[in-house]
């Protein structure tokens, strides 16, 4: 049987990577032996080789879709929300929370926090991320080219890579497009991001240009690297690059097209929600989705708001991700089903309603709002605790609210309904 199977590994390993029909129909053949056999689900994981990506419905008044992303580590539904687990852990939140209340589908790490502290040698040793945080469900790495570009002053920018210095202790990095793949090749990513440059803005449209061109021959090298490595821990992995070209429509719609012509698996938008306007980002996320393949996910990296999630979803985004609901929740900004809310405000002060009744969760129901208002100003963990956890289930209410309205037909209308309310301040 083991040299059954061996042969069936090596004549799919084999096959394009990008004939997608080819990977379904190979997918459900190895599904079929491995539950006939009656594999684990983690000896299923050794032979499901490629991402499968499978459309459900379309909105008929927008371009929102509902579609199901298959990868190793598990299923998830979309549109989806990504928790950010900058250093291998959603903040203040537990894996407990993280499934049963969140419900999280997939989570987010980032290859340069993760390659500074622990390092590969630790995450490598314990067979990569997903058992090292002990997190059984997808796994997504940023590239780490949006914390470069965030360290300003100390990074140096060049077509080789980047040299950057360590917000830890000072010390001197390099990072190529081979080495940052190298890297998520032993964080074990469900799936991996391109090495990119994140332009500032307001920048120059010159800037830009070069920026772009530049990271699309990071990408080139990224491709390369990628398709020459193989996966460390027995599962694959897939590969996203990243469209750039800051607000410039003829430079995002450059850029769109070169990335669409790679033919990976997924894409990602980056670039954006970086300081221009709302109107600004969506301009470019609905010219960039009119020209990414349609049958492939697409991922809005960093977005955002509530507001900004729902109108995004509506222009053909898939995947979203942002540190917005746990880094506000800590500084006390509750969302809620109902608007946003400031929980240190005296107001909350005797209001014994619920958190968000209409979540249903144990803590937004268990909990008033004066009981979490008092944690906050005294500045209790269990306050950060319980507004993380709240601020994560909402997100993830409202993606999932968003899918089925999507499915049910009627999204366009529910959607312009709350992005009404979700913008108020109570």
């Amino acid at each position: 049987m083991q040299i059954f199977l061996n042969l069936i590994t090596k004549s799919t390993i084999g096959s394009n990577r990008h004939i997608q029909g080819s990977f379904i129909n190979r997918n459900i053949f190895i599904d079929g032996i491995t539950n006939f056999i009656g594999f684990s689900l983690d000896q299923k994981r050794i032979f499901a080789f490629f991402m499968k990506f499978n459309l459900l419905n379309s909105d008929t008044k927008s371009d929102a879709r509902a579609a199901v992303l298959t990868t190793a580590h598990g299923t998830i539904e979309t549109p989806i929300f990504m928790p950010v687990g900058t250093s291998g852990t959603v903040k203040a939140v537990h894996h407990r929370e993280l499934e049963t209340d969140i419900e999280a589908q997939i989570i987010l790490g980032n290859t340069y926090h993760l390659y500074l502290r622990p390092g590969m040698d630790i995450i490598q040793g314990a067979g990569g991320l997903h058992k090292f945080m002990s997190w059984e469900h997808p796994v997504l790495t940023d590239s780490g080219g949006y914390q470069v570009y965030s360290l300003g002053a100390n990074r140096k920018i060049e077509e080789k890579g980047v040299r950057f210095q360590s917000h830890i202790d000072g010390s001197y990095h390099d990072f190529s497009p081979e080495y940052v793949i190298d890297i998520q090749r032993k964080i074990g990513a469900d799936i991996v991001m391109a090495f990119d440059e994140c332009t500032p803005y307001p920048c120059s449209k010159e800037y830009a240009k070069n920026s772009m061109h530049m990271t699309h021959r990071w990408l080139k090298r990224c491709v390369h690297r990628f398709d020459q490595t193989e996966p460390l821990y027995g599962f694959d992995q897939t590969f996203f690059p990243i469209v750039q070209g800051s607000t410039y429509h003829d430079l995002r719609e450059q850029s769109a097209v070169f990335i669409a012509e790679q033919n990976q698996d997924g894409n990602a938008i980056g670039g954006l929600s970086v300081g221009e306007s709302h109107e600004m980002m969506y301009e470019s996320t609905a010219l960039v989705c009119s020209i990414l393949p349609k049958d492939k996910p697409r991922y809005l990296m960093g977005v955002g708001t509530p507001v900004n999630i729902l109108e995004c979803i509506a222009l053909g985004v898939d995947m979203f991700d942002c540190v917005m609901p746990t880094r506000n929740a800590r500084n006390g900004m509750l969302f809620t089903s109902e608007g946003i809310i400031n929980i240190r405000n005296e107001k909350w002060k005797n209001d014994f309603s619920p958190i968000d009744i209409n979540l249903g969760g144990y803590l937004d129901t268990l909990h008033s709002k004066a009981y979490l208002r008092h944690l906050i100003i005294s500045n209790e963990i269990l306050g950060a605790q319980i507004s993380s956890i709240h601020n994560l289930s909402f997100y993830l209410w409202l993606v999932k609210s968003a899918r089925k309205h999507i499915i049910q037909g009627d999204f366009s209308l529910w959607k312009n309904r709350m992005v009404q309310k979700l913008a108020n301040r109570l």
